[in-house]
Formats: structure tokens, C-alpha cells, sequence
């Protein structure tokens, strides 16, 4: 076929699927070592251009040449986070599991991917030692057992903080996305995850009422100790449940701190028959002298998810 004239390469090219015309540009823009360098990065951690700039030794401009081209086939994808702007490999989407396999051919054992992702790390720092309570260790407990039955799927923690649980579900779900206002949280967020080896998680910004995705895109969805603060808790529900595919769940993680437990019990419940949603019985975590409620919640009988 490379000794043909160029017209019927061309014509070739053309009559192929899509499909293959995509893994085709893909493999030409990995052929490039820095470009293949900036996918192994952004495989591991969602990554800036000035992050990429630092690791790479590049110019900004040339960055930003290499992450185009590589978002026009389709091997990264690009989002806004306050005032910069991040890039990660694509985990959704009808082509994700070409991609995963394209990218399963990069070396594992590659020392300069090796090298980048250390100094990624020294980039974003080490992190921060969370001081993890008893109750704290009885509710991650209490998580995961709701997980062992159920896949998680595809998972969103809408408040999430630094990460914590992030960290402890995410490789449990196919894809887990944390949303917090909180540039400080999501940036030391990025510093955690990276460091606990979490590629299929991604961060965004976001307001629990109005959040940028799309109408049953979750399976799983956690509000992760937000809406005891939240000036209208029953929207922040509403929103969650038009994000929630059907026959998946919302798990309400409420600290008590100095709230009445029965009143607290009685507020999640309306908040939840408010949204069409049903709610199991909360649990009380530890069961003497709780600190958490952790309850599911579900689309009642007959409700749509997205209505």
C-alpha cells in the first residue's frame, strides 16, 4: 500500500470506517515521543499545560500545539477548572474501549514515563497525612459493603473534598468523577489521588444545584456531607437524582456533629420524598454516639430519574 500513488491512498483512506480512520490519527500522533510522553501522563492524573511545561522541559506554546492535536483524535479531552485548564485521557464515550487497548501498548517498564510521573508528584507535593478517626475507619467500612453486592459503575461524589473517599471507592467504579467549589480542596485532591494510583478518576468544578453533566450519567451517585450546609438541600437532591441513571442509587453521607438525630432522620427523609426519591432507613455510624448517617436513597416507584 506505501508504494501506491498518493491519490488512491487517499481513496483508500477514505472508504475505510471511522473507526479505523480514528486509531489510524491516533497512532500517528503517539509516534511523536513527547506527545506519547503527555498521554502517559494524563492516563495517570489530569494534568495542566503548565504541569506538562515543567515535566516535559517544552515551551507553553508547544504544549499547547501537542495537546491539540491530541484532543482532535480524540485521545484527551480538555476542561476548564477556575483558571486553569486540564487535560486527561478520555474514559467515556463509544470508543473508550479502543482507546484503553491503544494505550495498553505504551511500556510499562518505560523509564521516562517513570521519570514524569515522579516528578509529577514532586510537582503537586506529597499530599497531606489525614488523621483517619475510628468512626472515620467505620464508615469507609460501611462504604465499601455497599459496594461488594453491587458494582458501583460509573461514580460521582458531589462535595469530595480532598478525596478521602474518592480514594477508598474508585477502583471499585468504572470511572469516578469529584466535584467541589473548592479550588484549595480539588488541588490537594489532585496531590491524594495521584499518589494513591487512582487513573480513572477525574475532578471538576461545580455547585451540587447545577452540575455540568449530562441527564442519567451516573450509577452512583455519593452527597458527601453537603447538604446540612446547603442553603437548599432539596435542589442539591434534585440535581443528583436528574444525573442518575435508572435503577441506580444516591448514598447521603450526613455528619451529626450537634444535630439532633431524629430530627436530622425526619430531614433527610422529606428532603428525599421531596426529590421522588426513596430512602432506606439511615444508619447511624458508629451505632453509639453516631457521627454519621449513611442512607440510600432510590427513585421511587413509577418516578423517572430525570424527572
Amino acid at each position: 500500500m506505501y508504494n501506491l500513488p498518493r491519490y488512491i491512498k487517499e481513496s483508500l483512506y477514505f472508504y475505510m470506517k471511522r473507526t479505523t480512520q480514528n486509531l489510524l490519527s491516533q497512532f500517528k500522533a503517539l509516534a511523536d515521543p513527547v506527545r506519547a510522553r503527555i498521554v502517559a501522563l494524563c492516563g495517570v492524573a489530569e494534568c495542566s499545560v503548565s504541569e506538562l511545561k515543567k515535566i516535559t522541559g517544552q515551551s507553553q506554546p508547544r504544549i499547547s500545539q501537542h495537546v491539540k492535536q491530541l484532543c482532535a483524535v480524540d485521545l484527551l479531552e480538555r476542561f476548564k477548572d477556575g483558571h486553569f485548564v486540564f487535560y486527561r485521557v478520555r474514559t467515556a464515550g463509544d470508543e473508550a474501549a479502543s482507546r484503553r487497548r491503544l494505550l495498553g501498548l505504551l511500556p510499562d517498564d518505560e523509564s521516562q514515563f517513570t521519570k514524569d510521573i515522579q516528578k509529577l508528584r514532586e510537582i503537586r507535593g506529597d499530599g497531606e497525612i489525614a488523621v483517619v478517626s475510628e468512626s472515620d475507619r467505620l464508615l469507609h467500612r460501611a462504604l465499601v459493603e455497599l459496594t461488594v453486592a453491587r458494582p458501583l459503575g460509573d461514580l460521582l461524589d458531589i462535595g469530595c473534598g480532598h478525596g478521602r473517599i474518592l480514594k477508598l471507592l474508585a477502583s471499585r467504579a468504572h470511572r469516578a468523577v469529584g466535584v467541589d467549589i473548592d479550588s484549595d480542596a480539588r488541588r490537594l485532591a489532585r496531590a491524594e489521588l495521584l499518589l494513591a494510583g487512582t487513573p480513572n478518576t477525574t475532578l471538576r468544578q461545580g455547585d451540587m444545584v447545577s452540575l455540568p453533566f449530562d441527564d442519567e450519567e451516573f450509577d452512583t451517585i455519593i452527597l458527601d456531607d453537603v447538604l446540612g450546609a446547603a442553603s437548599d438541600p432539596g435542589a442539591g437532591i434534585k440535581e443528583a437524582k436528574r444525573l442518575l441513571t435508572t435503577g441506580g442509587r444516591i448514598l447521603l453521607l450526613s455528619s451529626v456533629g450537634d444535630a439532633d438525630i431524629a430530627e436530622l432522620r425526619m430531614q433527610l427523609a422529606e428532603w428525599a420524598a421531596g426529590a421522588g426519591l426513596r430512602l432506606a432507613s439511615p444508619r447511624a455510624i458508629p451505632t453509639e454516639n453516631p457521627d454519621w448517617l449513611l442512607s440510600v436513597a432510590t427513585v421511587a416507584d413509577g418516578v423517572s430519574a430525570a424527572a
